[in-house]
């Protein structure tokens, strides 16, 4: 039995033309099963009637199976089931009249549905109120609520496995994961929690697959993808350091029983100190292995130190007792023994109650072996990503930031130059800007070590300027650094400084070459007077003629690297000043940019014919310098042939610029400068300011020379200085 098309066309009313052609070829081939289906069910057999019914209930719970789900489809399909009620007026027993019965049915589920999935999501925001608050029994009632009104929702089973994660049972965790990837089989969040749970599981294996199926199915998640790969590295290696630990102690090694009975030992409490001190020394020299860092760790070793009242009262009362001094450099130095080449007891050490702040606190100790000795801890976690990883990510940056910029001020030139070393390889690590990012006070820090009069040593300066130039790489932090006006004082104190002391030590060149580079990047920023408010033009001006001056004061450098970025900052400060384009230009600036020029170097050129085309577009003198320095212009005509689309564009601009001074366009006139600025003005260059620079240029050529007109026509150049119009439209 066929059906009409009509037919069809009711039942799948509720559906859009895009959802009919996707699935009008599935329904197709279930028509001529329900057709005879409805057949049998009108049969007088009643065997038939009753078997049929049963058919009917299976193939539509089938449907039910394949009904809208929202993590694998973006469709919103009703469900199909058997009527529990007849339609009035209706013959159920007759094709037509069956699938008007099945049609209704499905507008009814879809209403239901609109209205549990509202109730699933107050729910679920329920839930994750109660995982908030840490009652995480009670956010596995609310989420278990939720799938009760829509059993397809996917979110609510990886919360609710997250919350059994919390409760320590994994079991029902990797159900539920199991259930979020019936619903979506790429729902990474699924396969991160069932790798946690199979991580606590010991089952290493299983744990690997889930994170490396998150990286198949989205490669944009590697960093976090090889985080969670290395922990379940980290916790099997454990496992494997603890069942070879245990051997050694039931064999009786004499190092590893002699490890478990100090512990036992150190365990007693309210003792003096001299008892914890030598117990201390004792075990740190057994600290030799693997197997007794691993006994350590699996008898309760960071507990027992760290949480025994008169070995915690040695970190606070230094100076006191010198005994008490004595006891805290030991636990520094167990701390050492124990976490060296152990990523699993450093992550313990870490993680244990205090230690974000105990670490920083300790590093300005005025206690000398104890400062040292906080160092080496933090110099021996930083050695590799790992271990600056968990330091970056359980102590407390803005202590411990505080503690590095009151170190270099209290200690030796060695200490201070280790330190500022280990704080870089901080900075380099992602965490870290990211943190900066969102704590100015971070900044405020770092320039305070710069303008600190009690920081002599030339190392620390350098390495903290370096620190804040790769930070300044990155947007944000650039922006906070650019608009803080101590950052521009601290840059401007270190030339002076470096000026004065350049011929006492030469690391002095060094610093002063660093913040050159930090102050280019600044300058990239707030220093356009046009994307500020009226209010700040003034401030922004003042700041642009002073670091001119002292960018124009390093123009007569022996230092190539210092020539070169001086010139850099000058070109990117003097757009913000007219003052300070003419202070410049009475300086003398124009010659030496033209000595630039002659002398070559890509990157040199761009600084210097930035600074001529700047000078010439505001003050009429430098245009004068520029036409009396390059005679008919040949060095600057020669640049326009350069591959540097950046020097073409603002050679063009300068040639335009210097035109206007009487007589110097017509002395161009047996030059190719017309057909050159023609082929620029009807180029492709993909800047456009090269083609608009150039199409200016031939303007000003014709206004202050009539016979270019003239050769403009004869060569059809008036279409092109036309075409240039549309890079004016833009700009």
């Amino acid at each position: 039995m066929l059906l009409r098309d009509t037919d069809r066309l009711g039942l799948w009313s509720e559906m859009s033309k895009e959802e009919e052609e996707r699935d009008l070829e599935k329904f197709l081939k279930n028509v001529d099963e329900i057709s005879t289906l409805v057949q049998d069910l009108n049969s007088d057999d009643l065997s038939v009637c009753e078997r049929a019914m049963s058919e009917a209930e299976k193939k539509l719970q089938f449907l039910e199976d394949e009904e809208e789900d929202e993590c694998r489809t973006t469709l919103n399909k009703t469900m199909i089931s058997p009527p529990q009620v007849p339609t009035k007026n209706v013959d159920d027993t007759t094709p037509d009249g069956f699938m008007e019965v099945i049609e209704k049915d499905a507008r009814e589920r879809a209403k239901r549905r609109k209205e549990n999935k509202s109730l699933a999501n107050a729910l679920k925001e329920k839930g994750n109120e109660a995982f908030l608050k840490g009652d995480y029994r009670m956010a596995v009632e609310h989420y278990s609520e939720g799938l009760k009104k829509l059993k397809d929702m996917k979110v609510l089973y990886t919360n609710r496995a997250q919350a059994y994660i919390k409760l320590e049972e994994y079991e029902k965790a990797l159900v539920d994961c199991d259930w979020a990837l019936k619903c979506d089989e790429n729902y990474t969040k699924a396969y991160f929690h069932m790798g946690k749970a199979h991580l606590a599981l010991k089952n290493y294996n299983m744990s690997r697959q889930c994170y490396q199926k998150i990286l198949e199915i989205n490669p944009k998640l590697q960093t976090q993808v090889n985080d969670s790969l290395n922990k379940v590295d980290q916790r099997e290696k454990a496992e494997l350091q603890e069942r070879l630990a245990l051997q050694a102690l039931e064999s009786g090694k004499e190092a590893a029983v002699t490890t478990r009975n100090l512990l036992q030992a150190l365990s007693k409490p309210d003792q003096i100190p001299f008892f914890y001190t030598g117990g201390i020394q004792l075990l740190t020299e057994l600290m030799k292995d693997c197997t007794e860092q691993t006994l350590f760790r699996t008898h309760n070793g960071f507990s027992i130190i760290n949480d025994n009242k008169v070995i915690k009262r040695s970190f606070v009362t230094e100076g006191e007792e010198e005994i008490e001094e004595v006891l805290c450099a030991a636990v520094l130095k167990l701390w050492q023994a124990v976490c060296d080449g152990n990523e699993e007891n450093q992550h313990l050490l870490l993680t244990h109650s205090d230690m974000d702040v105990l670490l920083p606190f300790l590093l300005t100790s005025k206690v000398s072996s104890i400062q040292q000795h906080s160092l080496s801890l933090l110099l021996l976690l930083c050695q590799t990503q790992s271990g600056r990883i968990l330091v970056l990510s359980h102590v407390d940056l803005t202590r411990l930031l505080q503690a590095f910029a009151a170190f270099v001020s209290i200690s030796g030139e060695k200490r201070a130059r280790t330190a500022m070393q280990l704080l870089t390889d901080l900075a380099l690590e992602e965490r870290f800007k990211t943190w900066v990012q969102n704590n100015l006070h971070a900044l405020l820090t770092l320039i305070s070590i710069l303008k600190n009069p009690k920081i002599a040593y030339p190392s620390t300066l350098y390495h903290c300027i370096a620190i804040m130039g790769n930070l300044s790489t990155d947007a944000v932090i650039r922006k906070q650094m650019s608009d803080c006006g101590e950052c521009w004082d601290a840059c401007l104190g270190l030339m002076v400084k470096c000026k004065v002391n350049e011929n006492k030590d030469e690391l002095f060149r060094d610093i002063l070459y660093v913040t050159l580079g930090l102050m280019m990047n600044l300058s990239l920023e707030s220093l356009s007077i046009t994307e500020v408010q009226y209010c700040a033009v003034q401030t922004i001006q003042v700041l642009a003629e002073e670091v001119s001056r002292r960018c124009v004061s390093l123009l007569n450098s022996e230092d190539g690297r210092i020539l070169t970025r001086a010139a850099g900052v000058l070109s990117r400060v003097l757009p913000a000043s007219v003052k300070a384009i003419e202070e410049s230009v009475k300086a003398g600036v124009m010659k030496t940019m033209i000595k630039f020029l002659k002398a070559g170097g890509q990157t040199a050129s761009r600084y210097a014919i930035k600074i001529l085309a700047v000078c010439t577009n505001i003050y009429y003198q430098a245009r004068d310098e520029v036409t009396r320095l390059d005679k008919r212009f040949s060095l600057l005509i020669q640049l326009l042939e350069s591959e540097d689309e950046i020097i073409v564009g603002n050679a063009a601009l300068c040639i335009g610029n210097c035109v206007e001074v009487p007589g110097a366009a017509s002395a161009l006139l047996k030059s190719d400068i017309l057909k050159i600025l023609l082929k620029l003005a009807g180029g492709d260059a993909k800047d456009g300011s090269v083609q608009l620079n150039a199409g200016i240029a031939l303007g000003k050529l014709c206004t202050a020379e009539p016979r270019y007109t003239l050769q403009l026509e004869e060569l059809h150049g008036i279409e092109i200085l036309n075409s240039t119009m549309k890079y004016m439209k833009k700009t």
